[in-house]
C-alpha cells in the first residue's frame, strides 16, 4: 500500500499521526515544508507516490494552499486533508475551492482525525479503480447482463458482414452499437458513415443517400457522391430507420437485394459494397401492420436483430457510467473531475432516465459546471432527478440536513432478503461495534428516497412480505442508533425514542440484537 504523507512543521503533530496511523497498518512519510514534498514528489515515480496527502495551512517557507495547488495540478485525483484552525474559515473555504478532499480542525480529537483518513483512502482506492477501468475502457461500457448479452452478440457477429437491426429506446447508445459493429468486422478498415433518416427533409433525404448528378434538380452545380458511396468498403449507419419515408424504402430495398443504385438524375448504375446497419426506437412490426413501412425491407432489415436495453434495465451500470461521464465532461472543459457520493448515486439509479444514457450524459455535463463543490452531493443533483425519483424531495435536500446515524441510514438486511441490485450490501451491525460509532453525515432525503426505491424493487419482484422485511429494517437501524448515542442504555435509549421500557426490551429480542 502506498504511504500517507504528513506536511507539518510542528513534530508533535507529525508524531502523534505518524503512530497512530501505524498502529492502524498505514505506511508514512512525513515532511517540514512544501518544498521538501514538492522535491519527494519530482523525484518519486507515480506508483509509489502518496495514497493520501496531509498538510498544515501555515509553513515556514510555503503555504498548504500554493501546496494543494501545485499537487492538483501533477495528481489530479490525489485526496488532500487540509489541518487549519477553527478561526481560520477563510483558509478552510479556500482549501475546499482547491479541490481538498476535507479540512482538519486544529486542535483534532485523534479518532475523528483517524477516520477522516481511513475515509480518504477509501476514496484514494475508490478513485484508482475507477481510474485503471477508464484507461481501459472500451467503446461501450456496462456490467448488466443485459449488455453482457449485446457484448456477446457483437462478438458472435464481428466476422460476419450480414446485416443487423438494433432496437431500443433513444438515447440507449445505438449508435455505439453499430460502431462496435463495424470496428470488430472485417470491414473495420473501411469508412463508417451514419446518417439520421429522421433528421433530413424527405426532399434531401434521397440526394444524401444516393447522391445526385450535376444538373439534376435546381442547385445541383456539381455531381454529389452520397452516403452509400462514402461508405464504400466499410459501413453506413441508417439511424431512425422506421421514420424513412415509402417512396424511399422501395430504394433502399433495391439496394439491399441487388446491390446497385442510381444517382439522383442518373442513367448508370453505381456498385455498392456496403454493409448496412439499421436502428430504430419503434415498434417495425407495428408499422408494418400501419401500412408505413414496407414488409419485404422489415424482413430484409431483419437478418440479426440486436435490441438495447434501456438505462432503466440496467442500472447497476449508472455509477460506472456516472465517473466516466464526469470524467469525460471535466477533461473536455479543462477542469479537475468531480466525484459524486453514494447518496447521490444511489438517487441516480433509483431515477428511470427516460432519455437512457444520452440524458445520464447530459447530467454529468449539468452537474461539473453547475455542482458547487467537488464532491457532488444530494441536493446538488438537478431538479428533474430530484423532482422525479419518489415524492417530491422534502426541503431538507436543499439545505443542511442533520447528520443521521449510520446504522439509521443503511440497516442491515435480514437474512431472508437479497440485497437490492443498486444498493451494496451493508454489513451486520452489532451493537458493541455501534456504541461510540461517529454518525455519518446523509442527508435525510437520501434515505427517504432510498427506502422508496428499495422498496419498489422488492414490490417488483413479486415479493409479499415488504412491509415485514423493510419494517424490522427500519427498527433496527433505529434501535442501534439510539443505543449507540446512549452507549448501551436502554432505558434511556427507549426515552430518546419515545417508547416504553418494555416495548424496546420486546423489539430487542423479537430483532434477536442480545
Amino acid at each position: 500500500m502506498k504511504p500517507i504523507w504528513i506536511v507539518d512543521d510542528d513534530q508533535s503533530i507529525r508524531f502523534v499521526l505518524e503512530k497512530a496511523l501505524l498502529r492502524e497498518n498505514l505506511p508514512t512519510r512525513s515532511f517540514t515544508n512544501p518544498q521538501e514534498v514538492l522535491k519527494a514528489l519530482a523525484e518519486t515515480p507515480e506508483s509509489e507516490g502518496p495514497q493520501i496527502l496531509v498538510s498544515d495551512i501555515r509553513m515556514p517557507g510555503g503555504s498548504g494552499l500554493d501546496l494543494l495547488e501545485k499537487v492538483k495540478e501533477k495528481l489530479p485525483g490525489l485526496p488532500v486533508i487540509i489541518m487549519t484552525a477553527f478561526s481560520d474559515l477563510d483558509s478552510a473555504v479556500s482549501a475546499f475551492q482547491g479541490g481538498a478532499f476535507e479540512y482538519l480542525p486544529k486542535p483534532f480529537d485523534l479518532p475523528k482525525a483517524l477516520e477522516l483518513i481511513h475515509r480518504a483512502v477509501e476514496e484514494s482506492q475508490r478513485e484508482e479503480v475507477a481510474q485503471e477501468s477508464l484507461s481501459a475502457a472500451p467503446e461501450m461500457l456496462g456490467q448488466a447482463p443485459a449488455m453482457q448479452d449485446v457484448f456477446r452478440a457483437i462478438g458472435r457477429l464481428s466476422q460476419s458482414n450480414v446485416t443487423v437491426l438494433i432496437t431500443g429506446e433513444s438515447g440507449s447508445g445505438k449508435e455505439l452499437v453499430a460502431r462496435a459493429l463495424h470496428k470488430h468486422s472485417p470491414r473495420g478498415g473501411g469508412p463508417f458513415v451514419a446518417i439520421n433518416t429522421a433528421a433530413i427533409p424527405k426532399d434531401l433525404l434521397e440526394s444524401e443517400l444516393f447522391g445526385h448528378e450535376r444538373g439534376a434538380f435546381t442547385g445541383a452545380q456539381t455531381m454529389r457522391r452520397g452516403r452509400f458511396e462514402q461508405a464504400e468498403g466499410g459501413t453506413l449507419f441508417l439511424d431512425e430507420i422506421g421514420d424513412m419515408p415509402f417512396d424511399l424504402q422501395t430504394r433502399l430495398l433495391r439496394v439491399l437485394s441487388d446491390g446497385h443504385f442510381y444517382r439522383v438524375g442518373g442513367h448508370s448504375a453505381v456498385k455498392a459494397n456496403v454493409r448496412v446497419i439499421a436502428a430504430t426506437h419503434q415498434n417495425l412490426e407495428q408499422r408494418v401492420k400501419e401500412g408505413v413501412f414496407r414488409e419485404d425491407l422489415f424482413h430484409r432489415l431483419n437478418v440479426i436483430r440486436l435490441r438495447l436495453p434501456a438505462l432503466r434495465e440496467r442500472r447497476e451500470d449508472v455509477p460506472m457510467l456516472t465517473r466516466f461521464f464526469l470524467q469525460q465532461s471535466a477533461k473536455q472543459l479543462g477542469v479537475e473531475p468531480k466525484r459524486i457520493s453514494d447518496a447521490a448515486l444511489r438517487l441516480l439509479s433509483g431515477f428511470d432516465f427516460p432519455g437512457n444514457v444520452r440524458q445520464l450524459e447530459n447530467v454529468c455535463h449539468w452537474l461539473t459546471v453547475m455542482a458547487p463543490a467537488q464532491m457532488i452531493e444530494v441536493k446538488d443533483l438537478p431538479p428533474e432527478v430530484l423532482s422525479v425519483v419518489g415524492d417530491a424531495v422534502p426541503p431538507e435536500v436543499h439545505a443542511p440536513a442533520e447528520p443521521v446515524p449510520a446504522a439509521f441510514a443503511a440497516p442491515a438486511p435480514a437474512p431472508s432478503v437479497a440485497p437490492v441490485e443498486w444498493a451494496p450490501a451493508v454489513p451486520e451491525v452489532s451493537v458493541v461495534a455501534a456504541v461510540g460509532a461517529p454518525a455519518a453525515p446523509v442527508p435525510v432525503a437520501a434515505w427517504e428516497l432510498g427506502l422508496q426505491a428499495e422498496a419498489r424493487s422488492l414490490l417488483e419482484a413479486g415479493r409479499t412480505d415488504v412491509w415485514d422485511v423493510l419494517t424490522r429494517r427500519f427498527e433496527t437501524g433505529l434501535i442501534l442508533t439510539a443505543l449507540a448515542n446512549t452507549r448501551g442504555r436502554r432505558i434511556e435509549a427507549a426515552h430518546k425514542l419515545g417508547i416504553g421500557r418494555n416495548t424496546i426490551t420486546r423489539k430487542i429480542q423479537e430483532l434477536n440484537l442480545e
